[in-house]
């Protein structure tokens, strides 16, 4: 067990959710290594929608997620891609979410995730004034949009029933309908906007800003692939070499499962992977926050630079090449709504790591501590993962129960 504070920490992963457990280290006087491979600013910390969803609430192992899967198959039109050669991988996972989508079970999900996402927002503002970065988060909250009569009636109706944390909901005004017209040649027949909700401007900017604070407060970077983490918190790397620190945590998104088996924790992780294309913003507002095209299950996001429309659940390996028709459905979406994302359009693809009860892990086994498992909200819990980690090891009482959270709950 650790029984004080860490002196020294290595932390697996320079995502969104390594930065920010590495920078709340730091903050407590803890000296910090991160160790990633040679590959920054591609993974799904830096390729989502920039969305700060503090409105999702809601576990997606649900009963009500559970039922709409037939009318979200890729298959079908939809969103959800279940692809056959990744049988293996997605069907005990999903007998895994069938059995967090109990009732009593996702009510405690349910509980856990709000309290952590009320504490979101906040979190962000005192990490990036701390990275003199407070510009790149913008609390402007966002759209959703309808495109048929039958769809805005059921769509609104669900919005405004719903718990939504500390965001709210109100119909679109007549002016912001007209904005969100503008946008498209196809119908919208009607929209609400949250209000609560906001957005990281540039996800580039921003790995740059935590990268810069980090080293400036004396972190350093070993590039180079965990291969395994001793109980002891010493790591070693595919090419041999070993580090020691007090404490390793680890934050390697879907890779983390791995890493975190020999020590006995069960990790049930599944790369649950996303598409996007982004381009040249063309006339898209710059003061436009995202629009969330419900009837295609497609957010659109307009960068400093950028205008990225995301979309894809899809339940594969991680080792999967992507498949090239999930980019197509997505450039079909933009050219049928006529949206101005101008050329060079460019391709991405990304793997959410995601537990079967849609919380992440977030805790410690003696001098091996984890944050992964985020699913679609990495980038909207990443700094008050960090913060609530770094005080657990520093023997400080968290702002939100973790308990939760523990792998221990996987067995």
């Amino acid at each position: 067990m650790i029984d004080c504070a860490p002196a020294t920490a290595i932390v697996i992963g320079d995502g969104v959710v390594g930065l920010n457990v590495a920078l709340a280290l730091q903050r407590r006087g803890t000296a910090v290594t991160i160790v990633a491979p040679d590959a920054p600013w591609r993974g799904a910390s830096w390729g989502n929608a920039g969305h700060i969803a503090v409105e999702q609430v809601e576990p997606l192992a649900s009963l009500a997620t559970i039922r709409s899967v037939p009318g979200r198959l890729f298959s079908s039109g939809g969103a959800l891609a279940l692809p056959l050669r990744a049988i293996g991988t997605w069907l005990p996972f999903s007998l895994r979410m069938l059995l967090a989508a109990r009732p009593a079970r996702f009510r405690r999900g349910k509980a856990a995730l709000s309290a952590l996402l009320a504490t979101a927002i906040p979190a962000w503002r005192q990490v990036l004034a701390d990275a003199d970065a407070a510009d790149l988060l913008r609390v402007d909250g966002h759209f959703v949009v309808w495109e048929t009569p039958d769809s805005a009636a059921r769509g609104r109706a669900a919005w405004m029933a719903a718990d939504t944390g500390t965001a709210s909901v109100r119909d679109a005004s007549p002016e912001e309908l007209a904005r969100l017209r503008a946008l498209t040649d196809v119908p919208i027949t009607g929209a609400i906007r949250f209000v609560g909700s906001g957005q990281i401007v540039d996800t580039t900017a921003l790995g740059a800003a935590l990268t810069t604070r980090f080293a400036a407060q004396g972190g350093t970077f070993v590039r180079g692939r965990v291969r395994a983490v001793g109980g002891d918190g010493r790591v070693t790397l595919d090419d041999g070499t070993t580090h020691a620190a007090d404490v390793a945590v680890v934050a390697a998104g879907a890779a983390s499962a791995a890493l975190v088996a020999p020590a006995g924790m069960s990790a049930p992780l599944i790369a649950e992977r996303g598409y996007h294309i982004e381009g040249n913003p063309g006339d898209w507002p710059a003061d436009m926050p995202p629009v969330v095209f419900e009837d295609r299950s497609m957010i659109v996001t307009r960068f400093a630079h950028r205008l990225r429309a995301a979309s894809i659940v899809e339940f594969a390996r991680i080792d999967m090449p992507p498949d090239p028709r999930k980019w197509a459905r997505l450039r079909g979406h933009v050219a049928s709504l006529g949206l101005s994302i101008g050329a060079p359009v460019e391709p991405w693809m990304g793997a959410r790591p995601t537990l079967p009860d849609y919380l992440p892990a977030i805790g410690r086994r003696g001098a091996i501590a984890y944050a992964f498992g985020h699913q679609h909200l990495g980038l909207t819990l990443s700094a008050t993962t960090g913060e609530a980690l770094a005080a657990l090891l520093h023997g400080e009482t968290p702002a939100v129960d973790l308990t939760p959270f523990d792998l221990g709950r996987f067995g």
